[in-house]
């Protein structure tokens, strides 16, 4: 009796607990810089995300180590719903795959929340390189071996895309990871390094100039943003899809009621019609699912990528 009055006490708690959450700020890290696009977009989210909740979310930038400063502290943090951490290709995969000594197992340490937004790689050249379409690109790259092309580092989801872009084309090219993004914008509009696999936010201004020709999206479907942009499978280089995605996790423990009040603010978030708007204009697509399909992604995303980094001998040097 003594045993299962306990465990009702302890269930009608968690319940009072979760019914009653959030009854303060909840934290939220953000493991890269302010500013980004990553950043920005998380942002927008938690914005939204604090209307439904009735509470404020205070954001935590961390941008060392490739996202793993922040995401490591995530783990450390008391499993009661009041600090969530953005999720993303690099520290919740990319970082497991490359990093053996990482501090935290993105598919055990945490509780995930929701897929919140994906933002497809677009291919993308300086105009001064003789191409005007993804299949001159791939003729290009096949004839000139070692074309260089840009990304904001190693392991970044601009890096995959372009290791993957080389595979399928079946071309040799040149890897040129970057620290500041300005500098990286520099050379693609002068043509120093005349090709990206880059987000939206950080070649709009030169699409816009007609200084950087978009080529094509690494998506199933064409950007709102990008309308006259082809897809990769319409421009004939079908298997290439490449994005950078974002989803919100807790600490391991958290209880599923608080984890199951997140997520509906997140789905809240992603049917708002303002925020889609937002969205598109960042060349974003909202996402939601349920905490069990996020799961399944990290842990498909792991499998699909170490395939990928394995073959192109990608490392974090």
């Amino acid at each position: 009796m003594r045993l299962l009055f306990a465990l009702a006490l302890f269930v009608s708690s968690a319940a009072a607990h979760s019914q009653e959450y959030p009854s303060k700020p909840i934290a939220a890290i953000v493991p890269f810089s302010t500013g980004s696009a990553s950043d920005v977009i998380a942002r927008i989210v938690l914005e939204r995300m604090a209307v439904a909740l009735g509470q404020r979310f205070v954001v935590d930038n961390r941008p060392a180590a490739g996202g793993v400063v922040g995401t490591l502290a995530a783990t450390k943090a008391a499993p009661d719903g009041y600090l969530i951490v953005m999720g993303a290709a690099g520290p919740m995969v990319v970082n497991k795959i490359l990093m053996p000594n990482l501090g935290y197992d993105p598919e055990k340490d945490f509780e995930p929340i929701s897929l919140y937004a994906s933002l497809p790689n677009i291919v993308c050249v300086s105009a001064k390189l003789p191409v005007k379409n993804l299949g001159e690109f791939v003729d290009y790259a096949k004839k000139n071996p070692k074309v260089p092309y840009s990304s904001v580092g190693n392991g970044s989801s601009q890096h995959l895309a372009g290791e993957l872009f080389a595979q399928l084309a079946g071309a040799q090219m040149q890897h040129v990871p970057y620290r500041v993004t300005t500098q990286l914008q520099a050379d693609l509009l002068s043509g120093a390094v005349p090709a990206s696999f880059q987000l939206l936010p950080n070649v709009i201004g030169g699409i816009k100039s007609g200084q950087i020709r978009a080529l094509a999206v690494a998506s199933k479907a064409r950007l709102a943003a990008l309308p006259e942009v082809p897809t990769a499978a319409e421009a004939g280089l079908g298997s290439f899809e490449s994005a950078a995605w974002f989803g919100f996790l807790a600490p391991k423990g958290t209880p599923r009621g608080v984890v199951n009040r997140l997520n509906k603010a997140v789905a809240e978030s992603a049917a708002d019609p303002a925020i889609r708007a937002r969205f598109t204009e960042f060349g974003a697509q909202p996402l939601v699912s349920t905490p069990e399909e996020f799961a399944r992604y990290i842990s498909s995303e792991v499998v699909r990528w170490r395939e990928i980094i394995s073959k192109g001998g990608i490392t974090l040097d």
